[in-house]
């Protein structure tokens, strides 16, 4: 096992550097660069840690497929056999909620049209008149007949506030035409029909998708499968960018020809980078079994080469630098697999200021 260099000098000269002095020729031409007061120790952010095994997550990688995020996705269609009289959007267009998608002619809309606004003016004579000079009967059918000819064009796809705005045109509105809305924010992704055409209840004209985010299927040997837990952190890799994403769901069911389970990953799609259908790197974060010793990866520096941390010496304020082995590094720590024993105080954040104590007095001695 490496043991740790006794002083800077001894560093210098493993390292094969020009410093030949031994460390007490080092503290006597101006001291030894590694013994620190505590002023210096807190202006170079220095703090210390005690050497300890945890946990590292492994990687699982798999291919993957972009879909669309199904909860954030809206079809738009009738629900009452109509004609489309003029499209407001096309294929591409990033659209708000309520705004006017198409506008559609349907003769059963007219009639129900007409049968609100007959109510309407009926209901308004009734309601002026009150229960006293009417018959409760007479009342609530007047009531009953606005609020259900209301209840059918909202049934057709109408919203409150053509309703209302219909109400208020009068018979001259009740022409058929309507327009439907976007339901919700995001981008037309299809619109497969053409103005004049008819359209039966039902069918799709438009889809509305939020790409904000995307969903990611990725295709995992049952086994591996198994360990993607919800919520775990996962890795998207797609045109040479990393895209942070979390799993949301693991299928219970694997596929009968391929024989994978499918595990889906939510991610964050701001830049628009992600579309439907793309293939990707999926790199899904499980927890190890082991517990390796393992350091931040910035306590480790490298001094000619060598992997190297900084352990407490034994004077106050005095730091050494210590040879290491290192493994892999995941989520901000790496691997120690020699050198370093459990339980060493060692630096956790400033290593590279202590280093450049040392490159300093390496450039003044020259």
């Amino acid at each position: 096992m490496t043991r740790p260099f006794n002083s800077c000098t001894a560093l210098v000269m493993a390292l094969g550097l020009a410093l030949a002095t031994p460390s007490q020729a080092l503290a006597a031409e101006g001291g030894n660069p590694l013994i620190l007061d505590a002023k210096e120790i807190k202006e170079d952010g220095i703090t210390l840690g005690h050497a300890e095994a945890r946990t590292i997550t492994d990687q699982v990688r798999a291919p993957g497929e972009v879909t669309v995020d199904a909860y954030s996705t809206a079809l738009v269609s009738p629900r009452v056999a109509s004609q489309v009289v003029a499209r407001k959007v096309k294929l591409g267009d990033v659209v708000k909620a309520g705004q006017p998608l198409v506008v559609l002619s349907s003769v059963d809309v007219a009639e129900t049209q007409g049968q609100l606004i007959v109510a309407s003016q009926d209901w308004a004579r009734v309601a002026s008149l009150g229960p006293q000079a009417v018959s409760a009967r007479r009342y609530n059918e007047a009531l009953v007949q606005r609020d259900q000819a209301r209840a059918k064009l909202k049934v057709y796809g109408m919203s409150d506030g053509q309703i209302s705005a219909l109400v208020k045109r009068g018979s001259s509105a009740a022409d058929g035409s309507f327009e439907l809305l976007a339901p919700r924010d995001g981008r037309v992704t299809t619109d497969d029909f053409v103005v004049g055409e008819r359209i039966e209840p039902g069918r799709t004209l438009f889809t509305v998708v939020a790409e904000s985010s995307v969903w990611v299927e990725a295709r995992l040997a049952p086994a591996m499968a198994e360990q993607a837990r919800p919520d775990a952190a996962a890795t998207i890799v797609a045109h040479g960018i990393e895209l942070k994403g979390t799993v949301i769901q693991r299928s219970h069911q694997t596929d009968e020809k391929t024989r994978t389970v499918a595990v889906r990953i939510k991610v964050t799609n701001d830049k628009d980078l992600l579309h439907p259908g793309e293939l990707v790197e999926a790199r899904i974060d499980i927890a190890s079994q082991s517990r390796p010793l393992a350091v931040p990866a910035e306590a480790v520096v490298l001094l000619q080469n060598q992997a190297t941390v900084f352990v407490k010496g034994k004077a106050p304020g005095q730091f050494e630098p210590l040879a290491i082995e290192v493994g892999e590094t995941r989520d901000g720590w790496t691997e120690v697999k020699a050198g370093l024993q459990a339980g060493t105080p060692y630096v956790t954040k400033g290593a590279f200021a202590l280093k450049a104590r040392i490159l300093r007095a390496q450039l003044g001695d020259e």
